[in-house]
């Protein structure tokens, strides 16, 4: 399989995307900048660069990512706890990329148990107030609505769990291992339910109420779709 993972630098995302090729797959990793040293050079079949807190090098990964020629999964994991980027690289990264990528046959979502302290007040995105939380509980309910948007195209959001990494901090309880395998099995094996999940560990659990309303995630969408001037088709 053909495989692309965001926010491949370090942490989860390197776990995940050296996990994949050692198991043989294809992997392509994005990292926020590509002239700088990349871990594990020679593992890759590719390696994009782009900056996900800016609209338009989220476009240019996009267009870096289709001239792979397509995926068979796409892992969302590029994520930041940064008050300033959380909105942009949360949640209208993986949205923007979605929406300009060719799609793949499974999409994977990192979210963050942390989402079901988030606020469904969208408003608080014009107010600049977006929190950690708030972008993890967008990023679920985008996971929800794609997950039967596209006719071949599955759609699950994961949990990792608060694991040691440069994010997470060296203090943070559960097993780096385990954070990463549940992306790794959903991006190549059928899963029950086979889209829509919301998952911790290879197990389903219930997410925030407001990322399983439509009329929640249909105004998340529009609202991306007019900030991003990216349109869903």
């Amino acid at each position: 399989m053909r495989i692309l993972v965001t926010g491949a630098s370090t942490g989860l995302g390197l776990a995940v995307a050296r996990a994949l090729a050692t198991d043989g797959h294809q992997v392509v990793i994005h990292v926020r900048d590509a002239t700088r040293p990349v871990p594990g050079d020679g593992e890759w079949a590719g390696v994009i660069g782009g900056d996900l807190s800016d609209l338009e090098q989220t476009r240019a990964v996009a267009t870096q990512s289709d001239a792979h020629g397509g995926f068979d999964a796409v892992i969302h994991n590029a994520g930041t706890m940064s008050p300033t980027d959380v909105f942009a690289v949360n949640a209208v990264a993986p949205f923007v990329l979605t929406a300009l990528m060719d799609k793949p046959a499974r999409l994977i979502y990192l979210s963050s148990s942390m989402h079901r302290g988030g606020s469904a007040d969208l408003g608080r995105i014009d107010r600049g107030q977006v929190t950690y939380s708030d972008s993890k509980l967008y990023v679920t309910a985008l996971a929800a609505a794609f997950a039967t948007r596209w006719e071949g195209t599955v759609a699950h959001a994961v949990d990792p769990g608060w694991v040691p990494t440069r994010m997470g901090g060296a203090a943070a309880p559960d097993d780096l291992t385990a954070g990463h395998e549940t992306q790794v099995w959903l991006a190549t094996h059928d899963a029950i339910p086979p889209t829509g999940g919301y998952w911790h560990q290879r197990e389903t659990q219930r997410p925030h109420p407001a990322t399983q309303d439509p009329a929640f995630q249909q105004e998340l969408m529009s609202l991306l779709e007019a900030r991003t001037g990216v349109r869903l088709v």
